[in-house]
């Protein structure tokens, strides 16, 4: 089974702060994840000026300022991408951002990242996904809030851009690009969908688990999930049902302000996500139902045979009140029950001894 792969969401719970940035790196590390995840963004860029926050937003954060403001003081520069991109370098760790605009996009592109996260919130951003799709790079595409007909028309954008198809962009053409043999082909090997429910917590009743196999069956494409569930519970048993990828908020503290901390896993608790995760796939084994390692141990202790209840002589007929089932399984199979009654034993058996034919 191939390996789950396990993002670690920094976001923005940074909090602006390199320094903070560079601390989640090591906690990420530390958990044993496979990649850390940030997000990159100008706040001018991205929402006009007097844009409300979103209530989740509202609650963990000042609710007198607006989201723009916001997101502002969450800016991380290109000095600080560079910083911390190099720092995973060096430490092994793969580096992932979502960008929210096109020059957040190229940013991430300068830096030779390996692949490109796009947020449910831009997956009707038909514009976006289209220059995402330009650079040629594997797309991780979660679907929060998204309906299938919108999922197909976001997958048809980015078949035509990475097919690079020289005719105007549209409509129709996203959708020969999506339905293409080539189109499959490309977005097979380069797109990964995650589920996902954009609520910050999502309360467990709205995570829905079961879509995600709709994805894996409508889409055919490496699916995963999302996670802004409190707990790690989901998480785990998303890899249950085979997730490919799974992608979780953390914090260095729950406690801190900011709108995503809350709805984040604490360094232990991811740690302990991963360990679970990690358990899990291996347990997942394979689809051939057979007796395993140990069973094979076990089986011949634990399953039973055809002994004598009483002591036997040779040529005395088998009955109900002379055999009987017991423990251990190394003879004669209880299969073989009533295929025995009314034959003679071959010789003498004593009490408790298994029958021999």
């Amino acid at each position: 089974m191939k390996k789950v792969y396990i993002i670690a969401e920094a976001g923005v719970n940074h909090n602006g702060n390199l320094e903070m940035a560079f601390k989640l790196i090591d906690s990420a590390l530390k958990a044993g994840v496979d990649a850390v995840k940030f997000q990159t963004f100008k706040a001018s860029e991205i929402v006009t000026k007097l844009v409300p926050k979103a209530e989740y937003q509202k609650k963990q954060t000042n609710a007198d300022e607006t989201q723009f403001e916001m997101l502002k003081k969450l800016e991380l520069d290109q000095s600080a991408h560079q910083k911390l991109f190099q720092y995973c370098k060096q430490n092994k760790i793969e580096f992932v951002s979502t960008p929210f605009d096109e020059k957040s996009l190229f940013l991430l592109k300068e830096l030779s990242v390996s692949k490109i996260k796009v947020s449910s919130c831009d997956l009707t951003n038909l514009p976006f996904l289209y220059k995402v799709a330009l650079l040629n790079l594997p797309v991780i595409l979660s679907t929060g809030m998204a309906t299938l007909p919108e999922i197909v028309l976001a997958l048809g954008v980015l078949a035509f851009g990475f097919l690079n198809m020289q005719e105007q962009p549209s409509l129709e053409a996203f959708k020969n690009a999506y339905e293409s043999k080539p189109g499959k082909i490309i977005l097979k090997n380069q797109v990964t969908l995650l589920h996902c429910t954009s609520e910050y917590p999502t309360p467990y009743r709205e995570v829905n688990l079961l879509a995600m196999e709709t994805l894996r069956k409508e889409f055919d494409l490496n699916t995963g999930y999302s996670d802004h569930t409190q707990g790690i519970a989901v998480s785990v048993a998303a890899v249950a049902m085979g997730a490919s990828v799974i992608e979780k908020h953390f914090t260095l503290d729950k406690n801190l302000p900011g709108p995503d901390h809350k709805a984040s896993l604490e360094p232990d608790e991811l740690k302990e996500m991963v360990s679970e995760i990690r358990h899990v796939e291996e347990a997942l084994g394979s689809y051939e139902k057979k007796p395993s390692f140990s069973e094979i141990n076990n089986l011949l202790v634990v399953r039973k045979s055809i002994v004598a209840s009483k002591n036997i002589s040779a040529g005395e007929l088998f009955t109900h009140e002379n055999i009987s089932i017991k423990r251990p399984g190394n003879g004669l199979s209880p299969k073989n029950f009533w295929k025995i009654l009314g034959c003679p034993a071959p010789r003498d058996f004593f009490v408790d001894e298994l029958i021999e034919l």
